[in-house]
């Protein structure tokens, strides 16, 4: 699981003693912000869409790839947000897990990323 920040740094470490990876996007953006999402204090900033995150899922995505290692994700960063969703398509994620009700609307995003965008190459 690449659910705490240095699981995402030392990727191409962990390529070498497992042959795939799920990005926890829950507990990725909480560790990566410093945000508990459950608090009522400081939730509002637990956002999956912040500029670190997107870099933190990017070298993820790209670190796996480059060691020819599956990599999904699971919580609900691309259920929320269809960018995301899309953004990860873009990026060549293998799989994403999203809950039952976010089924037909995250495919239908999967599926308009990968005919009308080229991948990502970074």
């Amino acid at each position: 699981m690449c659910e705490i920040p240095n699981n995402v740094i030392q990727i191409d470490a962990f390529s070498q003693l497992f042959d795939g990876f799920s990005i926890g996007s829950n507990d990725l953006t909480q560790l990566t912000l410093g945000v508990d999402r459950d608090s009522e204090i400081v939730a509002f900033d637990f956002d999956e869409r912040d500029p670190g995150m997107l870099e933190m899922f990017r070298q993820a995505v790209v670190g796996a790839k480059r060691n020819g290692r599956h990599i999904g994700i699971c919580g609900e960063a691309p259920a929320n947000y269809p960018e995301i969703a899309r953004y990860l398509t873009g990026l060549g994620i293998d799989s994403i897990s999203v809950n039952p009700s976010s089924v037909f609307r995250t495919m239908a995003v999967v599926f308009d990323a990968e005919t009308n965008q080229p991948r990502s190459e970074t």
